[in-house]
């Protein structure tokens, strides 16, 4: 079967639907895991393969950044991690004449799943202007295609150069060496729609944007608190991670407003307790919490915190804290009705959580997404900050602050300089490393950049990885924004909706993946990448290269650069492509932390980034302390007949890559336009279960987005709230429903309404 991808769309939207399961992974993720791999590599190409994924003399996984402990196992991979690998060392090509008989308008009919299973791209492919398919290109035409577009251009800030979290650290270093030199700070990446939340407040309130844990704190932890995050489908590792440090006696409270199979019991497929038996129950206290109620919960445990004798390290708040006081007011005015109508929860319930905090010597606070992507997220994570600062829960083993990144290598390339508000210092080390002076007016984020595309302002779009299109939001907006570009490129493994949403002119230029054996005129490379907790390490892919044509992304931003930038430029393009060490070197001069790096990078398992903070309990904010907040408690609020939606991953996807049509653990099988209802609430709104709905979101200016066809599933979330999976629902968020401060679209708390689904009539919609 491996090398041959579906020729039909399957259907999405008429899913079967039993129970969800209590326990995650067990010998069904083994059968799963093995199907799907054996399915897309063959089974000696699989054995070979899932056997160096996240070793130390292997490569890096393509999908989540948990980190590696230093004792690994044989099969050091997730379920997850292993469709991962399959999806890009699959057997399957796309070939030029897959083009030639699907035009751009067939593509853009195609399912993001349907577009991902047709294999790897081997060629650079060019649409070229009033064209209505792609043609293969050379990469000779490919770079002056671009260097056109880019030398055409009014201004260096009318071009965009985004970046997906899979690039490796010497890529990201290059492209944004690149993007300056020639003239912009216009550097979306991917975390401006996830994580951007953690790094505003985590530098106002500690000075760094970064957590303050590793891996071996959460084994020492008296508790560990994981809040808006299923680690069981998004992080499936971590669950080993908490199974280690129950062992140790570690509680976990665990806050959702959804039940996570992973977090109820984990079945550990590398044991025998895990096969045979029962698994190990990890939540000790789950608080079923209501969408956005998180910063008022947080507020309610410090203000149990505070008005309890003894609880407080007074020491660490006099020496380390700034705005104690005015946080302690601020805590002290708590509603408690309020407070419940926020969270959902009772009283009791929360009161059950501080304790289990007040007997807690040593606390790790995690969350990810749940917590990012709402309004008031930075606020939100500010007060998480408050809990563990009362405690003294930062700068000591066991405890502190822990956002789980979603991509491998996203925060590496933040600590790169991909990042559209670069600091000065950052700037000032370029300069002197490179002689140029690096543009210094902050660039276009995400949601600015869709802006300046739609508005005309930007002309040129350069993705280097990812799926934009899928990604962002306001799906109608931000195809018509695309369409408005003179040029849209995409540095790519896998067809995905981006390729089919075009600007006058497009590319595709396919690249090598992390599995594959890099070989460049200095022998053969590798890179390197860091962790969600500050770990950075090599990746060296073992694979022969999917097709001759691909070239790795630091050569293509090589040769970009020499293309565009000519002789002006006198940075050594030519060695950095021949030799990654040399881009290493310049690295170790340029980021702090990365001192000697080609020596360090080269001890197995690599080395850990230093993190004031946690090391020294120094903090580099504009206090220079660890900053209490007080901000005004807020959480959203939905009128009668109205629900909260979530939106969400299937067990059977990672960000927008959709493996397959299951979420085996909440028990939907072969579609994906669901929309998980409580069962009260449903009944009370009259959506049987079965039905079909639109999901219709309402905003206060009057305007209304729609999401048609899905069907009612009655679930126990949350009262007054819904789930459905993204990106299908991502034409219900608005460009500008953002979080405060950090601009990261809040798609976690919409208000909606959900109506019975009718057919378009045939000669026109209803």
């Amino acid at each position: 079967m491996a090398g041959k991808p579906p020729t039909g769309d399957p259907v999405q939207d008429a899913p079967d639907v039993t129970a969800p399961q209590h326990a995650a992974a067990g010998l069904p993720a083994i059968a799963h895991t093995l199907r799907i791999a054996q399915q897309q590599m063959g089974v000696r190409r699989t054995a070979l393969t899932l056997l160096k994924v996240n070793q130390k003399d292997g490569f890096d996984c393509p999908g989540c950044a948990w980190p590696e402990p230093d004792k690994r196992h044989a099969a050091e991979f997730c379920e997850n991690g292993a469709k991962a690998v399959a999806e890009e060392a699959t057997l399957r090509r796309v070939t030029p004449d897959f083009f030639a008989a699907h035009p751009v308008a067939d593509l853009a009919a195609r399912s993001g799943y349907w577009l991902g299973q047709q294999g790897r791209l081997t060629q650079p492919m060019y649409l070229a202007e009033g064209a209505d398919t792609y043609e293969a290109v050379t990469w000779q035409r490919a770079f002056d295609i671009i260097g056109e577009e880019l030398t055409a251009l009014a201004t260096p800030d009318e071009a965009v150069f985004y970046t997906s979290g899979r690039t490796s650290n010497e890529a990201a270093f290059l492209y944004q060496l690149f993007a300056r030199e020639f003239g912009t700070n216009n550097l979306p990446d991917c975390s401006n729609m996830c994580h951007e939340s953690s790094g505003s407040a985590l530098t106002e309130t500690i000075g760094i944007g970064k957590g303050s844990v590793l891996l071996e704190d959460l084994y020492k932890a008296d508790l560990i608190i994981v809040a808006g995050q299923n680690p069981g489908t998004n992080h499936p590792r971590m669950l080993s991670a908490l199974e280690k440090a129950k062992a140790g006696g570690t509680k976990i409270i665990t806050v959702n407003p959804l039940p996570e199979a992973g977090m109820e019991r984990f079945k550990n497929p590398q044991n025998a307790r895990g096969l045979a038996a029962g698994g190990t129950p990890l939540t000790d206290l789950f608080l079923q919490i209501r969408l956005g109620g998180d910063q008022a919960l947080f507020r309610a445990l410090n203000h149990i915190v505070l008005g309890t004798d003894g609880a407080l390290d007074t020491d660490f708040i006099r020496d380390h804290t700034h705005g104690f006081e005015e946080f302690k007011n601020a805590a002290g005015a708590l509603d408690w009705d309020r407070t419940l109508r926020a969270t959902g929860l009772r009283r009791d319930e929360i009161e059950r959580a501080a304790r289990m905090i007040l007997d807690s010597r040593r606390t790790v606070a995690c969350w990810a997404m749940g917590l990012t992507q709402h309004k008031h997220a930075v606020p939100t994570i500010k007060e998480v900050v408050n809990l563990l600062l009362l405690r003294g829960d930062i700068g000591r083993p066991g405890a502190g602050v822990c956002p789980v990144r979603g991509h491998s290598n996203v925060q590496g390339d933040r600590t790169m300089g991909i990042f559209e508000r670069p600091a000065p210092a950052f700037l000032d080390a370029l300069q002197k490393e490179f002689g140029f002076d690096p543009p210094r007016a902050h660039g276009l984020d995400v949601v600015h950049a869709i802006r300046a595309l739609r508005d005309g302002r930007a002309k040129v779009f350069f993705a280097m990885g990812g799926n934009f299109v899928a990604a962002s939001p306001d799906t109608d907006v931000t195809e018509a924004a695309i369409r408005r570009a003179r040029l849209t490129v995409h540095v790519s493994t896998k067809l995905n909706r981006s390729h089919a949403v075009t600007g006058a002119r497009a590319l595709i230029l396919p690249t090598l993946g992390r599995t594959e054996r890099d070989h460049q005129a200095g022998g053969d490379q590798f890179v390197t990448v860091e962790d969600s907790m500050g770990m950075v390490h090599a990746s060296r892919g073992r694979l022969a290269p999917a097709g001759p044509h691909l070239l790795s992304e630091p050569a293509i931003v090589c040769r970009l650069a020499r293309r565009v930038l000519g002789t002006a430029s006198t940075t050594p393009w030519e060695e950095f492509e021949k030799d990654y060490g040399t881009i290493r070197d310049r690295i170790a001069r340029v980021v702090p932390g990365f001192e000697d790096f080609n020596a360090r990078v080269a001890r197995p398992g690599g080395f850990t980034l230093p993190h004031a903070p946690r090391d020294e309990r120094r903090f580099p904010t504009a206090t220079g302390k660890a900053n209490f907040t007080a901000a005004d408690v807020e959480y959203p609020q939905a009128p009668a007949g109205r629900l909260l939606l979530q939106t969400l991953r299937s067990h059977d996807q990672y960000n927008t890559t959709i493996y397959g049509l299951d979420d085996r653990y909440r028990g939907i099988k072969n579609g994906r336009r669901v929309v998980l209802v409580n069962t009260d609430d449903a009944r009370e709104l009259g959506l049987a279960d079965g039905s079909y709905a639109d999901l219709v979101s309402e905003w206060t200016d009057g305007t209304e987005r729609r999401a048609p066809g899905f069907r009612v599933v009655h679930y126990p979330t949350a009262r007054g709230c819904a789930a459905a999976y993204y990106p299908e629902t991502n034409v219900l968020v608005p460009l500008d429903h953002t979080a405060d401060t950090s601009n990261t679209p809040a798609s976690k708390s919409l208000v909606i309404r959900v109506e019975q689904h009718r057919e378009p009539a045939p000669d026109g919609p209803a």
